[in-house]
């Protein structure tokens, strides 16, 4: 009976120093956790998602279809003022300015479109998109200002997070950044809509514009297939 103790007290011992050897050697091969979630989402509701690949500086994720209450394009060649427009018309909107008067949860994140122009990554439109809360999904509140939609139009997103507030400069440099992260990846060469275009790209806001510690943001580039 002891012999057999001991036996069995080696076969876990020896488990456990396979195990922490196949940790080490995933690490050292250079693969990544996925990104922690964001300190919101533990007391906001976030946006489901799956996350189906994740390695260094680059995540791939599948969203869920749900139902986001969306800004009309804001023509505009600031982000800053783009989404202030549209966190303003959307704020409005989760305070009771709807058809029912109801006050709806802050959500997470806030999704903002970026409609490229004449260069890779010039913008002259946006949209706001704000998560309707589960309680809602079924049958969210209507609006003259906002409208709902359903999203996101893709089946995956590549992600990268970054720190800081968000404005024209970082955009673009955590976009390009984003691109040159999928390169060699099985995603590298993903599409969607027609053959050359461009692939439609979001970013995405965890916090307050009075949270000044602990800033998420991501970049998200939309796709359908590799």
């Amino acid at each position: 009976m002891v012999r057999a103790i001991e036996q069995m007290g080696w076969l876990a011992r020896r488990f456990h120093l396979l195990l922490l050897v196949f940790i080490l050697s995933v690490f050292l091969k250079g693969e990544a956790m996925a990104y922690e979630k964001p300190l919101n989402c533990r007391g906001l509701e976030c946006a489901p998602y799956v996350v189906i690949h994740s390695q260094k500086d680059l995540e791939i994720r599948s969203y869920t279809k749900a139902i986001w209450m969306s800004t009309p394009p804001i023509n505009s060649s600031s982000y800053k003022e783009a989404v202030d427009i549209g966190f303003n018309s959307l704020f409005a909107y989760i305070q009771g300015k709807n058809h029912q008067r109801a006050k709806i949860e802050m959500t997470a994140p806030v999704l903002v479109d970026l409609f490229p122009s004449a260069g890779p990554f010039c913008y002259s439109s946006f949209a706001v998109h704000f998560y309707v809360p589960q309680k809602y999904q079924k049958n969210p509140p209507l609006s003259d200002q906002v409208h709902p939609a359903r999203l996101p139009k893709y089946r995956f997103a590549a992600v990268r997070q970054f720190g800081g507030f968000m404005n024209d400069t970082n955009i673009p440099l955590q976009a390009s950044a984003l691109k040159k992260s999928l390169k060699g990846t099985p995603w590298e060469s993903a599409k969607h809509g027609g053959v050359g275009d461009p692939l439609p790209y979001s970013v995405a806001g965890y916090n307050s514009p009075y949270e000044y510690e602990n800033r998420v943001n991501e970049v998200m580039l939309w796709f359908d297939k590799s």
